[in-house]
């Protein structure tokens, strides 16, 4: 039987500022990644290529939310309080790899590597597996699924009972969230270019899975009661109440932290519209001005098949076909 060590002192308001905890591990994958992304960037300036320049601080906050869930007061209670632990697995999946996507990494590393590994990674990036697994379906699983996975089994208790356990849950939480968000925000190259509509979608199904997770830990049986009650913590809520505030964590913040990417994907959208609506209103400017430099006649039912328009790019587009429409 695992030994369960002593818990932290109870937590005041005080410790909430104060308290803080060594995480080798997460110091050593912060440090790796931020030096990496650092290298990768000052390799491109160098070299003369632009790299907008929010994309570090963006990459620089994922790193910066993960120190924040491991080394302060919330890495210090994370085995001690539900909630706790609930707040760092919100994080973990839903805030870290967002900050992360938007930093475009995978784009950084395509434009430092070699040209032979950038080949290959393109030819694995268009694969079939790779289509398959960021089909909507597989990253909408993705995204819902390792919570209930997590709470509903064994696994969070193996996690709370051992370090390497507790470690491999939050990197596939995150690694799980960036699956999600790379191929939802499009920014890195991605396999599949769905309609960002789908995205708005699948958002809706994840809060609605938010609620029915809350509520199965609100209502349902307490989560590893045994270990919890082994640290015999004669402070803060009883385990009862812990595992509430708990779901209402993973609840509300679940839905809270969606909003920041709803907005990004909205933002996203309209600006592509924009560019969109430029390039195709150019595109008929320029076909107009060829029709009248050659005075050839207007479209009509009875022109014949040598005077009819061809087809243009984004008359085949799913989604900008239905949005802009070449006039009569």
């Amino acid at each position: 039987m695992t030994v369960v060590s002593p818990g932290p002192p109870p937590l005041t308001w005080e410790r909430l500022f104060t308290g803080w905890t060594l995480s080798p591990g997460a110091l050593v994958v912060v440090a790796a990644l931020g030096a990496a992304y650092w290298l990768g960037v000052r390799r491109l300036r160098r070299a003369g290529v632009a790299w907008p320049t929010g994309r570090p601080w963006w990459f620089a906050l994922g790193l910066a939310s993960i120190l924040l869930v491991t080394v302060t007061f919330v890495g210090v209670y994370a085995n001690t309080l539900f909630w706790d632990r609930a707040v760092r697995n919100i994080v973990l999946l839903m805030i870290t790899p967002m900050f992360l996507a938007l930093g475009a990494p995978l784009t950084l590393l395509r434009d430092v590597l070699p040209e032979r590994a950038t080949r290959a990674a393109g030819r694995v990036l268009h694969s079939s597996a790779a289509r398959i697994l960021t089909f909507p379906a597989v990253v909408t699983i993705a995204l819902i699924a390792p919570l209930f996975v997590l709470y509903l089994t064994p696994l969070y208790e193996a996690g709370l009972r051992s370090t390497a356990v507790g470690a491999a849950i939050d990197v596939g939480l995150v690694a799980a969230g960036f699956l999600y968000f790379w191929t939802r925000f499009r920014i890195d190259p991605t396999p599949r270019t769905d309609p960002y509509l789908l995205t708005v979608a699948i958002s809706v199904a994840e809060v609605i899975f938010d609620g029915v997770l809350g509520l199965t830990l609100w209502l349902g049986p307490l989560v590893a009661p045994r270990y919890y009650l082994e640290l015999h913590r004669a402070w803060g809520p009883d385990l009862r109440m812990d595992q509430i505030i708990g779901a209402g964590v993973l609840w509300i913040g679940g839905d809270l932290a969606g909003l920041p990417f709803l907005a990004a994907v909205v933002t996203r959208m309209m600006r592509e519209d924009q560019r969109d609506a430029v390039a195709i209103d150019a595109e008929l400017d320029t076909l107009e001005a060829l029709d009248a430099s050659l005075g050839a006649p207007s479209t009509s039912p009875e022109s014949s098949p040598s005077q009819i328009q061809p087809r243009l790019w984004w008359e085949d587009h799913p989604e900008l076909a239905q949005r802009f429409r070449r006039p009569r």
